[in-house]
């Protein structure tokens, strides 16, 4: 079975779909993000960035335990164990790495940054809020210009690309998009979140999530985003 450490989050949301969708045992290990568990010196061990989520599979490579962060990662080696939503044939594997990755350097950080500004900094700048929405919507753009040609972002089967994206390209209205300017981006949407597994992984921690964007107390900041992010360890 594998340890998943992990939290309600969009990144996290990507591997609960994945090991759902793949039908992977797993046990769900808390690791509350605005407490600072991710600063336990016992989680640096496996995920040394200090982020969520990390698993471990108790049956790695040589057939021992194998810790496995960031979580593009984590489904390229779930896809590899599994033989599934990654395609063997060389040009379809990398049109699905092409996006995986197009979500982990572009859709996860610009959109991060866009509820950063517009939701939880201290402060408005205006400035940061500008620059972030509207490279929220260009990237947006570059989804809908693909889904209008296609059923997936790499093809016509649903993949790792696709379970990377989702999470993140939930609620365009929190990065200040209309949907109706997407209507590619939000068929797509509405045909994953259907899927039996994704529904049942979205809800994993749940009852745990917070929102913070009205506020949250000086702790909670200072994990999330204040010192503690740069302590020496």
């Amino acid at each position: 079975m594998i340890d998943l450490y992990t939290w309600p989050t969009p990144n996290g949301h990507k591997v609960h779909i994945m090991l759902e969708e793949t039908g992977t045992p797993y046990n769900v290990i808390p690791i509350d993000i605005s407490k600072g568990d991710q600063f336990d010196p016992e989680f640096l061990k496996i995920s040394p960035n200090n982020k969520m989520p990390a698993i471990v599979d108790p049956d790695g490579p040589g057939g021992g335990p194998y810790p496995v962060f960031e979580s593009g990662a984590i489904l390229m080696y779930l896809a590899e164990k599994t033989g599934r939503f990654m395609p063997s044939d060389m040009r379809e594997r990398y049109d699905v790495i092409q996006w995986l990755m197009f979500q982990m350097g572009g859709i996860g950080p610009m959109f991060g940054q866009a509820h950063h500004f517009l939701h939880y900094a201290p402060e408005d700048i205006e400035y940061a809020q500008d620059r972030y929405a509207n490279e929220a919507g260009r990237i947006y753009g570059v989804m809908e210009r693909k889904l209008e040609e296609t059923r997936f972002l790499a093809g016509d089967e649903y993949t790792i690309a696709d379970i990377a994206a989702f999470p993140w390209a939930l609620n365009p209205g929190r990065k200040e998009q209309k949907p109706g300017d997407f209507p590619n981006v939000m068929r797509w949407i509405g045909e994953i979140e259907h899927r039996p597994a994704v529904k049942v992984a979205m809800e994993v921690l749940s009852a745990e999530k917070r929102d913070h964007s009205k506020g949250m107390d000086e702790e909670t900041r200072k994990n999330l985003f204040g010192g503690a992010q740069y302590d020496k360890r």
